[in-house]
């Protein structure tokens, strides 16, 4: 905030910085948040992947009998 108010009568503080200043601060930021990420440990992981498979297959089984189911009373129905 002291800096914005000390650079407020050059005419260049009004500017914005150029694209690579931008992205460069971009990168800078990026890595200083990924160093407060708490990553999980590969049991989490292998746990959480596990759960996700196992609820894939479950809805699979679930849609391919409403799918089966549906395309039978289709048939029926134009039969």
């Amino acid at each position: 905030m002291a800096k914005k108010q000390a650079q407020a009568g050059d005419p260049k503080a009004d500017k914005a910085p150029n694209i690579f200043v931008r992205f460069a601060r971009y990168v800078e930021d990026a890595k200083a948040e990924l160093r407060k990420v708490t990553w999980p440990t590969v049991k989490e992981t292998r746990k959480a992947t596990l759960a996700v498979l196992g609820f894939v297959a479950v809805m699979a089984v679930i849609l391919g009998l409403v799918d089966l189911g549906l395309s039978s009373l289709i048939k029926t129905i134009l039969s």
